[in-house]
């Protein structure tokens, strides 16, 4: 009873908007020695993903997405390169030729699909 009445002539003088500094507040139950009990460490899993190298032709691999084993099917697309390559051409004064680097495998990058699933599986970049 003596703490009650002790603790509420503190509390008497803060004011709502200030509250009671964190020594008066918190008490450990233990005493000052006692620690507290902490969880135990978070162990990180690490994932190790081994990929096949892409290249220029068709592979054969196993699709993530559907799991059969495929021969990737190839499509080939103009890259940054493919555009400088015709605008040097044009440049230079051979604009005849300036087609020539989008119709040459090794000016454009190969991208890799699953023929089941039709799911992106990389990019092979000269």
């Amino acid at each position: 009873m003596e703490k009650m009445e002790l603790r509420d002539s503190k509390m008497a003088g803060a004011t709502p908007d200030k509250p009671p500094p964190y020594s008066e507040s918190f008490q450990n139950p233990g005493g000052p020695n006692m620690t507290l009990p902490t969880a135990p460490p978070i162990r990180p899993v690490v994932h190790t993903v081994v990929m096949q190298q892409m290249g220029p032709r068709s592979t054969t691999i196993v699709c993530k997405s559907c799991n059969h084993q495929i021969q990737t099917r190839v499509e080939f697309q103009p890259t940054t390169k493919t555009h400088l390559f015709a605008l040097v051409l044009c440049l230079i004064g051979c604009w005849p030729f300036a087609c020539l680097p989008y119709c040459m495998d090794s000016c454009n990058s190969a991208d890799h699909y699953c023929p089941s699933c039709n799911a992106y599986i990389g990019s092979y970049v000269n």
